[in-house]
C-alpha cells in the first residue's frame, strides 16, 4: 500500500472512530488499543473483516473503501444516505441533538401551515 493510500485510510480509521477513545473502538472490533493505535499511525493495516467494520461505520461499504484505497475515486453517494449511515454510528447524545433540530423543523412546517390556513 502506498502512502497516500494509508493516509487515506487513516483518514477513515480516525472518521470510524469518530469521538470514542481508541480503547473503546479496539474494544467494539475486537483488537487492542495498541492495534488501533498502529492501525491511525500508518504503521499496521486492518485485515479485511476489520476494514469492512471500518468501512461500515465510516459509512462506506467494503468495496468502496478498497477502491479509495487503490487510488480510485468512492462513488458519488447522496448526502441523505451518508448522513443515515453515519446517524447508526453516533453516540446517542448526538443523535439526540439530530432529533431535536428534526423535531423544530417539522413544528415550525406545522406552525407555517396554519398560520396559512387561518389566512384563507
Amino acid at each position: 500500500m502506498n502512502i497516500e493510500s494509508r493516509e487515506k485510510l487513516v483518514e477513515i480509521i480516525k472518521l470510524a472512530r469518530g469521538s470514542m477513545s481508541q480503547r473503546a473502538f479496539g474494544k467494539l472490533l475486537g483488537v487492542s488499543s495498541t492495534a488501533v493505535q498502529l492501525w491511525e499511525k500508518g504503521v499496521n493495516v486492518p485485515d479485511t473483516e476489520h476494514l469492512a467494520q471500518i468501512a461500515s461505520r465510516a459509512g462506506y461499504r467494503l468495496e468502496e473503501l478498497l477502491h479509495c484505497l487503490e487510488g480510485k475515486p468512492l462513488p458519488e453517494t447522496s448526502d441523505l444516505s451518508l448522513i443515515l449511515r453515519q446517524i447508526k454510528y453516533m453516540p446517542l447524545n448526538q443523535v439526540a441533538q439530530i432529533a431535536q433540530a428534526a423535531a423544530e423543523r417539522f413544528a415550525a412546517v406545522a406552525d407555517s401551515i396554519g398560520d396559512e390556513a387561518k389566512a384563507s
